[in-house]
């Protein structure tokens, strides 16, 4: 592999400066780029970028800051059998810029580098791209441009750089020590994602269906939670709850999602799920057991949590909205120590709100602290942890009647509230633990290990409704007080290793994996007086005794191994093979019937895809994975067998310039050993049932100018039941719309007096769908309208964010006749952050 090295030898004490000044080769400079912008606009006629990049462009694919004993290596690594990279060099002001023609950074890296304080008197080192054929590197001293001399080495240009303040010789030369490193910002778009594969690679290599949210996504959004950070990802819903109510439910491609921290499963995150520690969120379409273990077909969806940071960082914010909504948050971080080996983040969150629901309110807490140590250049460890409290009343919904459909009483008041007040309350609590330990065995191989380890606790007495009496006006109710305890404790341990076989290249993950689940729940239900929900009176209380509904131990354990292999034959070219092993067991005992019900099952996970590139721009792929899932299920009379998922993907990504993506993805997805009636009890299910979806899915996001950006989904879905015993076949899956839509755009201006005052816009359009899984009624359709106002300029921030612009009534969800859930009216929040 062929380099162009930039060496960085500053030195500490006064003497004869013996290195000289390279005279800049300004006008070869000046002339090469009126040649290139010459054959730019021709090609331009006859094709796009990916033209150019054939003709002799060297592509950089990492670019690495090595300390030595004489000062800083700076690596710029390329494709081996490319071209010499020829550095062009001139002052300009306290700036040492370095243009390299005929290069162009890789996708993993298109957004650049940045490295700050790499030496005295070097404030700043960055790498990054011109246009689509040059590099530009600058290095700035603090008082004067560097001086710089280039040694030629055999396949290497060496780069000696000094200030002007330093010498080349000295009688002692003082350690240089990196002060901080950081990718400059992604905005829109992300390149690089380890869910698709465990490894840090770039997007489009993956032969499956990605999309990020970016923390700029996030902030710009205002989004408070996970489903409202997935409203820019296409096709993606709110499953079949209320998007008020504690639990979280995700669905992609018709289906209920995985939810991992950090690469580890969690299930936790679906019960209580506080949004502040989160800096990004992955998105995988379609089955991922190989990678990940059990789990459902439609996707995953990992959160990252935020890091610590290398500079000292401290940011304080506090919002405020309609419907008396008060939040706070605080984000701390920076080194502990003077070598800065040791680095810290905290990060503090309190929230209160009410809503248009009557009763209706709600409070969340968290406190994360993070902590990394930097043992050595090789090996680091990061503690993590979290704990997290949200106190919220059930969101019950309501009947279908006098909502969705005519009731001959009138319509149901949509703030209107089944629950008592004085009865309806949960308190939920969550501490998380964990770990993530890397060590370099060489430059090529990694060790990995992770651990996370969930404690969940969950109290609440709810009301909720059995459905309209015969009168359409007094809804049936019940009591239901209910315990909920749920242990998760999850490790990976893994290798990641890079070699080659002749000129074929290999990226290998192989590991083990444990997990263990253990959860408690009881349930007792009892009546409690009916409601007139059109002329309510509150104050009921539950009539006689409750009566046990469930009392459930379950413990789940399972131990896997797993292989992958991205496999480059070219550059343009790759396979990937991947399978997993899982010997996994469930003890299933519900003392409230006395069942006991033990099932173990060994389960292989293949994974296939392929990767062809035609063009720097244009990516294929094709792809074959499956999935499983165990299921507990009280209403089967011998333990189930695990729900299997198969999923075929074709699909096109474009890298239409290095700051716009898009992805073009149709898939087939197959659920077998969906539990449905058994024929000879109708008291019992049977393993026999099978449902599928089909579909395509677009999504585009970038900068289309500088400060405009957008985000673009589109989706059609065609989720099915294919074998039941009780609901007929072709009936649509509950709640997944055919079509959706949504776009989100902002932008900033970029200069003058009004310069970081900047506009946002989004739609979001969502098709009728069935609104249970009998379809017995739709939910209509709905168009909603979201936009935001927002000034950041130095330090500072405001925004004012507005969900539900034209306050559409609508309806996000459903469970069954008996409740459906209203989406919010218009909403505005306020928000002030300061970072010092």
């Amino acid at each position: 592999m062929k380099s162009l090295l930039l060496l960085l030898s500053v030195a500490s004490v006064s003497g004869l400066i013996l290195v000289s000044p390279v005279v800049a080769e300004t006008e070869r400079f000046k002339n090469a780029k009126l040649v290139r912008a010459e054959e730019e606009k021709m090609s331009s006629q006859f094709g796009t970028a990916g033209n150019l990049l054939a003709q002799g462009v060297t592509r950089v694919t990492d670019v690495e800051v090595i300390q030595t004993e004489a000062g800083l290596e700076l690596v710029l690594k390329t494709v081996a059998g490319s071209e010499q990279l020829i550095p062009v060099i001139s002052p300009v002001g306290n700036d040492l810029v370095i243009d390299i023609l005929d290069a162009t950074l890789d996708f993993s890296i298109r957004r650049g580098i940045e490295e700050l304080n790499p030496a005295p008197e070097i404030s700043r080192i960055t790498v990054g791209k011109v246009d689509e054929t040059s590099i530009r590197v600058v290095i700035t001293g603090e008082n004067d441009a560097p001086r710089a001399e280039v040694v030629p080495g055999r396949d290497n240009l060496v780069l000696n750089v000094t200030s002007k303040g330093t010498v080349a010789e000295s009688e002692s030369i003082e350690e240089i020590e990196v002060i901080a490193t950081r990718e400059i910002e992604d905005g829109y778009v992300v390149d690089n994602a380890t869910i698709g594969t465990r490894t840090d690679t770039p997007i489009k290599d993956i032969p499956q269906s990605i999309q990020i949210v970016p923390q700029e996504v996030i902030k710009d959004r205002n989004a408070t939670n996970v489903n409202e950070a997935l409203e820019t990802v296409s096709g993606a819903g709110t499953g079949i709850d209320s998007p008020r109510d504690l639990f979280t439910n995700i669905t992609l491609r018709g289906f209920l999602v995985n939810t991992l921290t950090n690469g580890l499963a969690d299930p936790t995150n679906s019960n209580v799920n506080v949004f502040n520690n989160i800096d990004r969120v992955e998105v995988l379409r379609g089955p991922s057991s190989v990678l990940f273990g059990q789990g459902t077909i439609g996707g995953t969806v990992n959160y990252r949590t935020k890091q610590p940071l290398t500079e000292p960082f401290y940011a304080l914010e506090v919002e405020a909205g309609r419907f008396d909504l008060y939040s706070g948050a605080v984000d701390l971080s920076g080194p502990l120590n003077e070598d800065q080996t040791v680095l810290y983040r905290l990060s503090g969150f309190a929230k209160t709100t009410e809503s248009f629901v009557d009763f209706f309110d709600r409070q969340e807490y968290q406190i994360a602290p993070v902590l990394t140590w930097n043992i050595s250049d090789r090996t680091s460890i990061t503690f993590e942890a979290d704990y997290s409290q949200i106190n919220t009343p059930f969101d019950a919904g309501l009947p279908v009647e006098g909502t969705v459909e005519p009731n001959p009483n009138g319509d149901i008041p949509r703030d209107r509230s089944i629950a008592e007040p004085d009865i309806d309350d949960s308190e939920n609590k969550v501490f998380r633990i964990g770990y993530d330990f890397t060590h370099r065995l060489s430059d090529n191989w990694q060790l990995r290990s992770t651990f996370r380890a969930s404690l969940l606790d969950l109290d609440r007495e709810i009301v909720f409704n059995l459905g309209l009496a015969e009168d359409l006006r007094n809804v049936n109710r019940l009591f239901d007080e209910q315990k909920f305890e749920d242990n998760v404790y999850n490790i990976d341990n893994y290798v990641v290793g890079e070699f080659s076989t002749g000129s074929i290249e290999h990226k290998l993950v192989a590991g083990f994996n444990l997990y263990r689940q253990d959860t408690r729940i009881k349930d007792a239900f009892g009546p409690i007086a009916p409601l007139d929900v059109f002329n309510p009176v509150y104050g009921s209380e539950p009539i006689g005794d409750t009566f046990l509904g469930f009392d459930v131990d379950s413990q789940v354990q399972s131990v896997a191994l797993f292989v992958q292999d991205q496999i480059n034959f070219t550059d343009n070219l790759i396979l990937l093979l991947g399978g997993r092993f899982d010997i996994a067991n469930q003890d299933f005992e519900n003392a409230a019937n006395d069942t006991d019900d033990f099932t173990q099952d060994e389960v292989f996970s293949p994974r296939v895809g392929i990767v062809y590139q035609p063009s720097e721009v244009i990516t294929l792929y094709t792809s074959f994975t499956r999935s499983f899932q165990q299921t507990a299920n009280v209403f089967s009379p011998a333990p189930s067998k695990p729900r299997e998922g198969t999923q075929y993907e074709i699909g096109v990504k474009a890298d239409i310039s290095d700051r716009f993506f898009t992805t073009l993805a149709l898939y087939d997805l197959t659920l077998t050993n969906v539990p449905t009636a058994d024929p000879t009890n109708p008291f019992f299910t049977v393993p026999s049932g099978e449902q599928s979806s089909r579909g395509v899915e677009l999504d585009i996001n970038g900068e289309i100018l500088p400060g405009w950006n957008i985000i673009l989904g589109y989706a059609y879905t065609d989720a099915r039941v294919t074998e039941d015993n009780t609901f007929d076949e072709g009936n649509q899956l509950s709640n997944i719309p055919k079509n959706q839509f949504n776009i989100w755009t902002t932008y900033t201006i970029q200069q003058g007096s009004l310069e970081g005052l900047g506009f946002g816009l989004g739609l979001i359009v969502v098709d009728e769908r069935p609104g249970d899984i009998e379809n017995s009624f739709e939910l209509p359709g709905y168009t909603r309208t979201d936009a935001a106002i927002f000034y950041e300029r130095n330090k500072f921030r405001a925004a004012v964010n507005i969900k539900n612009l034209f306050d559409e009534d609508y309806f996000v969800s459903s469970q069954s006749r008996n409740s459906v859930f209203p989406g919010d009216p218009l909403i505005v929040t306020g928000s002030l952050s300061y970072k010092f």
